[in-house]
């Protein structure tokens, strides 16, 4: 790439998220030396990795090692004779002469998978009298099951929603990839903005937004200040006790991005609305119970020590009368025994002490979020939650500037159909849309390009609209007549003959 006057991509380091590509199988894992991995029932060391540019292709050796792959040209046959059809050809498991046993002991001769193919071709009755299109489909599994051959590429919201709605759909609602990229889309989400994200799908759709706001390009450029960007800020809306970012970790991202990350709590949204909120009713209630405990624990354990110390004061009255060596390592125990309870004393008070700072920490950010969320001046909302979007948009949509876009995901229809209505009769919002994407893949490949026999079910349901000014005095009057103005003429000439 540099003899080309090219700039090399980012290279592998140790301690990065990097994602393992295999077909069309991904897999994240964390860059870490000495550390095997389980991949496609292959397993392997990272080590040799460290130091290559993103997207090398390696293949596993013996030992676990990964060596890069070298690019070798296709062994094309002399003459590649081919069928004309496959009608003559029976699947009855005769036609290998290789057994199972034969391609072990190759495998233990350390033979090359691309070799073992090769082999398995030339030993197969019937290769030579299947079509053009056949034989291609044959190699390319045999490849797949012999050639262990791994690509190593950066994470990014395409790779990452594909990896978990392939492996894990669950955990992110079954979200679709197109249909995040419609939500990244419809939420104009880019540089600069100030958004709120209410999400239960592991931090993907939070990971998605903070790389369309500029996250990845500050990365891969090696920025050191949100300010050439205009990175922006997320506050992220969350439930229970703390937010979950599982998936936002295998971004990547570095620690200076998560500075303009606020989180906020669910349960302290409506005492916000409402101007009762306080910081000393926050969820840090249940750490004062824990350190409550702990230091209980602590006056137990000095009692229980205390408890131990007689007791071996009894036994050493026992040893004293049997032997004077043996008292004097008793009373030398004790003396370690007073010296450790001192020491875990010293542990506890500094335990006590981080975690009350920590506690401050969290409470000072959660004011400074407060603070954001009061002037509602947000730029967009990013709703995908397993729970009903009714009662979290009405509240939501509170915060958000007039003239904003927001976005609700749901996987299945009839709660959006609900959140439409209620919408509507509250006003404040236009250009209501309630759509769901539709994908199907595509096999395309000379004279033999088609729709792939298997494709998704459903990637979701997407209820987008913009905020207005929202006029509380006049909205059921103006809902009214908005609703006679929709009905016939005919029918509201004899409204209002009935009226007089």
């Amino acid at each position: 790439a540099m003899e080309d006057g090219l700039r090399p991509g980012p290279r592998i380091s140790e301690g990065d998220c990097a994602v393992l590509k295999r077909d069309d199988v991904f897999k994240a894992v964390p860059v870490l030396r000495r550390r095997k991995i389980i991949f496609e029932k292959q397993w392997f060391y990272l080590d040799n990795a460290i130091g290559h540019i993103y997207g090398t292709t390696f293949e596993v050796t013996s030992g676990g090692n990964l060596q890069p792959k070298q690019e070798v040209e296709e062994a094309t046959t002399e003459t590649k004779e081919a069928g004309t059809d496959n009608r003559n050809i029976v699947d009855d498991g005769k036609s290998q002469k290789l057994t199972h046993d034969d391609i072990k002991a190759l495998k233990d001769k350390g033979i090359k998978g691309q070799e073992i193919v090769q082999q398995l071709i030339e030993n197969s009755t019937t290769f030579r009298d299947k079509t053009e299109f056949a034989q291609d489909k044959y190699i390319k599994k045999k490849k797949k099951k012999y050639e262990a051959v791994i690509t190593i590429v950066k994470p990014s919201t395409r790779i990452l929603s594909t990896m978990y709605y392939a492996r894990e759909p669950g955990k992110i609602n079954h979200l679709r990839y197109d249909t995040l990229a419609q939500m990244l889309t419809l939420g104009n989400i880019r540089a600069g903005n100030k958004m709120i994200v209410m999400e239960t799908c592991a931090g993907l759709v939070l990971g998605a937004v903070m790389e369309r706001m500029g996250g990845n390009l500050a990365f891969q450029c090696g920025f050191d200040s949100f300010a050439l960007i205009g990175y922006g800020s997320i506050i992220q809306m969350y439930p229970g006790g703390g937010p979950v970012r599982a998936a936002t970790s295998c971004f990547g991202f570095p620690k200076l991005f998560f500075d303009n990350l606020h989180e906020f709590p669910l349960s302290k949204v409506d005492s916000l609305l409402s101007g009762t909120f306080s910081t000393e009713t926050l969820p840090s209630e249940p750490e004062d119970n824990v350190l409550a405990e702990e230091e209980s624990n602590g006056l137990t354990d000095e009692k229980q020590t205390a408890l131990q110390e007689t007791e071996e004061e009894s036994t050493t009255e026992v040893a004293m009368e049997i032997n004077q060596t043996e008292e004097q390592e008793t009373m030398d125990v004790n003396a370690e025994d007073v010296d450790f309870k001192e020491n875990k004393e010293k542990e506890n008070k500094e335990n006590v002490r981080e975690k009350q700072r920590k506690q401050w920490e969290r409470r000072k950010k959660l004011i400074e979020t407060a603070a954001l969320l009061r002037e509602k001046n947000a730029d967009g909302l990013i709703v995908a939650s397993k729970f009903h979007p009714t009662p979290l948009l009405l509240s939501l949509l509170e915060f958000v500037a007039p003239s904003r876009p927001f976005v609700v995901y749901c996987q299945y229809k009839e709660p959006l159909l609900e959140c439409y209505t209620k919408l509507r009769e509250r006003g404040g919002v236009v250009n209501l849309k309630l759509s769901e994407t539709w994908l199907r893949n595509y096999q395309v490949l000379p004279d033999r390009s088609h729709p792939k026999l298997t494709m998704s079910g459903g990637g979701g349901y997407l209820l987008s609209g913009i905020t207005v000014v929202l006029d509380k005095g006049k909205s059921d009057s103006s809902n009214s007549e908005a609703l006679k103005m929709e009905e016939p003429s005919s029918k509201r000439c004899k409204v209002q003959d009935l009226h007089c």
